[in-house]
């Protein structure tokens, strides 16, 4: 029974977000680079200083996880980040990846919806290893795409204040919008998530019930259809000796 409601158990938000370390090491390298470029007025120091927080995040993330793939990605996004201010020379360059990260991801949900394969689910269902059958049930379907329509719509609001405030050269601002329209809104689009993934399984869940009492009571059916045939097709030996008897009386008396 234990172990039966350990996998039904779904992980919580915070989990889903890497609980709150995750939170701390993917917000080091922002504030790294952030408070080394106001400190230094040096865009390069900025750079090395958080790049050198994100490998060394990717490393205790390695050496917790065992394996490098934590500190590979760690990394990248920093790196990119980093290569842009460079390229651009302004320290604001660092948050221009991702602005136009969250274009493509909002974009990327909201065709999800489209063509009726909300990523919401199709996510959810790869990362927890379930099956897609929530896909035949329309109900289903509109739940997971208001849960995918709820992360555009996170990704388009980055979008549009951190472009402002790109625009506006406003670097100290932009790293404040960076970590709190980070977490705090996914936690938003995560719940919504969830809420679409509980709905689809109760669904889901009592569809199956109904299918196998459906069955059962089919099978019922079907067995007394084969017992009243055998009755049919049996004679009843005691009335054909009886029968029998009375034909035998008849023939002696005439």
């Amino acid at each position: 029974m234990t172990s039966a409601k350990t996998e039904e158990k779904q992980p919580t938000v915070l989990e889903q977000m890497g609980g709150v370390s995750g939170m701390l090491y993917s917000s080091l390298p922002v504030l790294v680079f952030v408070i080394v470029n106001f400190a230094t007025k040096n865009l390069m120091a900025a750079i090395i200083s958080s790049l050198a927080a994100a490998v060394v995040i990717g490393a205790v993330l390695a050496v917790r996880k065992g394996t490098i793939q934590p500190a590979i990605s760690a990394v990248f996004g920093v790196g990119i980040a980093a290569f842009i201010a460079y390229k651009t020379g302004e320290a604001k360059g660092f948050f221009l990846f991702g602005i136009w990260q969250s274009v493509v991801y909002g974009s990327a949900f909201l065709l999800s919806i489209v063509v009726r394969w909300p990523l919401a689910g199709v996510i959810w269902t790869f990362l927890n290893g379930r099956d897609r059958s929530w896909r035949d049930d329309k109900a289903s379907v509109r739940d997971y795409d208001i849960a995918t329509f709820v992360w555009a719509l996170v990704f388009f609001a980055r979008f549009v204040v951190q472009r402002w405030l790109y625009d506006e050269d406003q670097v100290g601002w932009l790293a404040v919008a960076r970590l709190g329209m980070g977490y705090p809104l996914m936690a938003i689009a995560l719940l919504a998530t969830v809420w679409a993934v509980r709905r689809a399984d109760k669904r889901l869940k009592a569809a199956e019930e109904a299918a196998e009492a459906e069955a059962k009571s089919q099978a019922e059916a079907e067995g007394v259809l084969a017992r009243t045939a055998d009755d049919l097709m049996t004679p009843d030996m005691d009335e054909l000796k009886r029968v029998v008897d009375a034909e035998s009386r008849d023939k002696s008396r005439d």
